[in-house]
């Protein structure tokens, strides 16, 4: 079926693992594990085993060279009907919210009538690379045809070749890493430990509330014994945050500490969307609907904040929309750093800015903080860089269910100075 006119592409729900700090709880766990515990999530919670939906999107941004089909893999062992059909993608740590967005346009346009999007992460199992110079002497032996000629490359092995190139969350134009750059972004903003630490406070006590209400009782499935984000801290406060030593500028004028940054994490997360027939033929209610989505750059490289790319695409968005930024009820702003998001409000709050950068008459203004990642946000629960975005996007879409109406925006910002945003409306 081809239409042209746009569909509603409906949320009807998601499901989670939690999510947990690297090297603890999942440490023997897979990317694909990881994925397919929480897909069979969603095919368990929708009785959707056996079943086939239009098409799956998910991704990961560490991955090993064996997960070239993550995607497909993972929904194989979900209970999916194996006619199912899966891509992998990858836009760091937007890449479950980019691949919502494109099953959406899908279903918009009536491509397909349903889909699942998700995403998944684990440091624990990161792959570990060798010199180029040791891998080019596997491979002269991997080709060689006789034993000898297999041995003699080996000969040239020297203990440099034995030091591992360890993966690491840098910019390879900068060569910074996120914190670093956040780092600048604050001193730029002029953003202060305290209210970063605060900030962070406002995350773990929102997340500690939202578990204790019942919130995230449908939204996470256990998983080899753990049934809570591991990360959350119940027990923070300002004074304990303020103890922190900085980590990525160790000097007086350093803001960045464990406490307002978020750990590296392993974790996965899935949505599924549809068509509102499709959700009524399968007894399904929708939570809410994804009405736009938004992605931008910047140049981050001559000059620009790594994570300022959202303040972009939310203000291109807002026009597609025909909104303003306090048209929302809920606002999911993804926390890389308590930092980044403080000088996501202050742009969006600058004249200069928004008038300089944005293209804007005057300053998008502030929003209502009580309105902001009131369930918690990656401060609290933790970042599986690919999976944030559907755990985002399953929560925006619960909370407008149980609000009865609204709107929620979304913003995600990555690495390689890029945003991705959404909105979503009931």
């Amino acid at each position: 079926m081809n239409t042209t006119t746009p569909r509603p592409v409906a949320i009807l729900g998601g499901r989670r693992i939690p999510f947990c700090r690297s090297h603890t709880a999942y440490a023997d766990a897979s990317n694909q594990d990881l994925l397919t515990a929480a897909m069979a999530g969603v095919v368990n919670a929708y009785e959707l085993k056996g079943q086939t939906l239009g098409d799956v999107a998910a991704g990961a941004v560490i991955k090993h060279s064996k997960d070239w089909n993550l995607a497909r893999e993972s929904v194989l062992g979900s209970g999916l009907g194996a006619q199912t059909p899966a891509f992998d993608l990858q836009r760091a740590c937007g890449t479950s919210l980019e691949a919502a967005i494109l099953l959406g346009n899908k279903i918009a346009m009536g491509q397909i009538d349903s889909a699942m999007a998700a995403g998944s992460d684990t440091v624990s199992d990161a792959p570990i690379v060798y010199p180029k110079g040791y891998r080019k002497i596997l491979m002269q032996a991997h080709c060689a045809r006789s034993t000898k000629d297999r041995l003699l490359p080996f000969l040239k092995l020297r203990p440099r070749h034995f030091k591992p190139d360890l993966p690491g969350v840098l910019e390879p134009r900068t060569g910074l890493s996120m914190g670093q750059s956040t780092e600048l972004m604050a001193k730029e903003w002029q953003i202060s430990r305290a209210d970063q630490d605060a900030l962070a406070l406002a995350s773990h006590e929102n997340a500690a509330a939202a578990y204790d209400r019942g919130f995230f009782d449908d939204l996470l499935v256990p998983f080899r014994g753990v049934s809570v984000d591991n990360h959350l801290r119940r027990d923070s406060t300002l004074e304990k945050l303020a103890k922190l030593r900085t980590v990525f500028d160790r000097g007086d004028q350093g803001t960045l500490t464990a406490g307002n940054s978020t750990p590296l994490t392993d974790g996965a997360s899935a949505t599924l969307l549809s068509t509102e027939k499709w959700a009524r033929e399968h007894g399904i209610e929708p939570l809410a609907y994804l009405t736009h989505g938004k992605v931008a750059a910047v140049d981050f490289v001559k000059g620009e904040g790594l994570l300022m790319a959202p303040t972009v695409a939310v203000s291109q968005m807002l026009d597609d929309a025909g909104l303003t930024l306090q048209d929302f009820d809920f606002y999911e702003i993804h926390e890389a750093f308590a930092a980044q998001v403080l000088c996501t409000l202050s742009a969006w709050e600058s004249d200069d800015y928004c008038r300089n950068r944005l293209g804007r008459d005057q300053a998008m203004g502030s929003i209502d903080r009580d309105k902001l990642n009131v369930c918690g946000s990656s401060l609290a629960m933790g970042h599986p860089f690919a999976a944030t975005g559907t755990r985002i996007l399953s929560t925006a879409a619960k909370l407008l269910k149980d609000k009865g109406s609204g709107r929620a925006l979304i913003s995600i910002c990555t690495a390689g100075g890029m945003g991705v945003t959404a909105i979503v409306e009931r």
